[in-house]
């Protein structure tokens, strides 16, 4: 299921990063991928805490096993499973919540020196998105920023300042002790024992009924109980996920003991 966040260099989905600037990219422009493949097979996105309310009606909200959890949205069980997205990376329902964390692909923000705080705006060259094509929108209006980028500058800052929100709630909820090794039982009708699925961290429901008053008061005036609520009632989304695979033919195969989300 979920497992550690991604420790590559470069981030989920990403096969390179080029700073976008006007004296290499000015004729270049941006147009929508036709396929997306690396989502399509994407079973664990990363999300931001902005995104729970949407997020809790069609994904598991679950965390990251590791020293530094991230929230993240589970499109499938199994790794390589992605029951939302078709082969090309469309969704299957026009209507569900895409996140954000996908949207902004090919774009980035990153620090080009490690050194350095500033953020440079950056994209993924093989994603065949962005181009010196015909058809799409320019990136540059001579040696300034079209609308076009400049609504992708604002999108990437949105998400880089949800992200340092994100980190301190996760922060928080460590030092709270409510995270655990999360573990899910799923038993379909005919199977003798169920399917396990590990690998992943939810809060624990039990400590939080022991919270004492004032922590609880705190993190209900911070918005963050809010926040622990919405994951743990997109928990049952889990089900759902299993059911998809089920009927679009991904899985379960191994036997139901031995079957865990682990990659």
């Amino acid at each position: 299921m979920a497992t550690a966040a991604p420790t590559q260099e470069l981030p989920l989905f990403y096969s390179a990063l080029q700073p976008l600037n006007s004296n290499e990219h000015s004729k270049m422009k941006i147009r929508r991928m036709e396929n997306a493949t690396q989502m399509a097979n994407a079973h664990a996105v990363p999300v931001t805490v902005e995104e729970f309310p949407l997020l809790q009606r069609h994904f598991p909200i679950v965390f990251s096993v590791g020293e530094d959890p991230i929230p993240l949205a589970l499109m499938g069980l199994n790794e390589g499973q992605n029951v939302f997205l078709d082969e090309t990376g469309k969704p299957h329902d026009r209507n569900i919540y895409i996140p954000a964390y996908m949207r902004r692909y090919p774009f980035l923000l990153a620090r080009l020196r490690p050194e350095s705080d500033e953020l440079s705006l950056c994209f993924d060259p093989n994603s065949g998105a962005v181009g010196e094509f015909d058809d799409g929108e320019a990136l540059f209006e001579g040696t300034e920023p079209s609308e076009a980028t400049k609504a992708i500058l604002s999108f990437c800052e949105q998400f880089e300042t949800a992200g340092q929100r994100t980190g301190a709630f996760v922060q928080d909820l460590k030092k709270s002790g409510l995270l655990m090794d999360g573990e899910v039982a799923i038993q379909p009708e005919g199977s003798p024992q169920p399917f396990i699925y590990r690998g992943f961290r939810m809060v624990d429901e039990e400590k939080l009924r022991e919270l004492r008053g004032d922590e609880l008061r705190k993190m209900n005036q911070n918005g963050m109980l809010a926040l622990i609520y919405a994951h743990l009632f997109s928990l049952s989304q889990i089900r759902e996920v299993f059911a998809r695979q089920v009927q679009q033919g991904k899985g379960p195969i191994a036997q139901p003991e031995a079957a865990t989300a682990e990659a």
